[in-house]
């Protein structure tokens, strides 16, 4: 398969050149009956390379051109005709799925409704909702991590465990003083985020140190961590619509763009029997 878009390639090349009528005086390099010209070379070295890198990316790109050239004639000379009838298709097959996804892709862009509501959401999340299982737990929570001996601790901590409005703005202006932090329980994060936010927590103790409600101070050779796990979902149960609401959304979307390209296939073709403009012979 490699070797047929290989060549699709090369015909792609060849036929460009061949459809570009221009002076000859103006080539850079020939190949039998093909040229390479100077407009050909437009834009192929980036802005701010040196003299010397840019004559390099030039030679090298006209030793490829004239490579693929000698490739492409003696493909011609040597693949046998039954063959290259069957390249011939592939090529224009593929041609015309370029142009045809081209079309769709342009008229889908200005006819789509992008604007998906909450609610359309919630009623395809409630619909599905089976479909969507954890592939490992789902955790929200919120930590500190603050040097052993910090004379400040009781303090965070009292404010760590209350945690209303205040205990969080005053535990944003301590945070200078922690070694990291995340105080938004609120999200819901991969069981492995937890595991590289928390290096004490592995696969062997994560019963004991991630269960739904659970407080606790962990103290390790240098530091101490303040931990509160607001939530967990376990494995293979239901995820939480909020954390799976990306996801929705864009299926939502990729589902649109389908039901409208189907929508205008019908409608061209409808269109072309009407005018008479495709007709299928008995």
């Amino acid at each position: 398969m490699k070797l047929i878009w290989s060549f699709i390639g090369l015909f792609f090349l060849v036929s460009c050149n061949n459809e570009a009528k221009k002076d000859k005086s103006e080539a850079v390099a020939r190949v039998n009956n093909e040229y390479l010209y100077q407009s050909d070379l437009e834009n192929l070295v980036p802005q701010g390379t040196s003299k010397q890198d840019s004559i390099a990316i030039v030679k090298d790109f006209i030793k490829r051109w004239a490579t693929q050239q000698l490739l492409m004639d003696n493909a011609t000379k040597n693949i046998n005709k039954s063959k290259q009838m069957e390249l011939d298709k592939l090529i224009n097959q593929y041609k015309i799925d370029l142009y045809s996804k081209a079309y769709l892709e342009d008229l889908v862009v200005t006819k789509i409704d992008t604007v998906i509501t909450d609610q359309e959401i919630e009623n395809y999340y409630n619909k599905y909702k089976n479909n969507f299982k954890a592939n490992s737990p789902l955790v929200k929570l919120r930590y500190i991590n603050l040097v052993k001996g910090n004379n400040k601790l009781q303090t965070i901590r009292a404010k760590f465990s209350n945690f209303s409005k205040k205990d969080k703005k005053d535990l944003q202006n301590l945070a200078i003083q922690f070694k990291s932090y995340a105080f938004n329980d609120s999200i819901w994060v991969d069981i492995e985020q937890v595991y590289e936010r928390l290096p004490f927590v592995n696969q062997d103790n994560v019963i004991k140190y991630i269960s739904a409600g659970m407080s606790y101070q962990y103290p390790d050779s240098t530091s101490i961590w303040l931990v509160k796990v607001k939530d967990v979902v376990p494995k293979n149960s239901v995820v939480p619509l909020q954390y799976i609401k990306p996801t929705i959304k864009q299926v939502i979307l990729n589902n649109r763009k389908t039901d409208l390209i189907n929508k205008i296939q019908t409608e061209i073709t409808n269109d072309a029997i009407k005018d008479n403009d495709f007709e299928i012979f008995k």
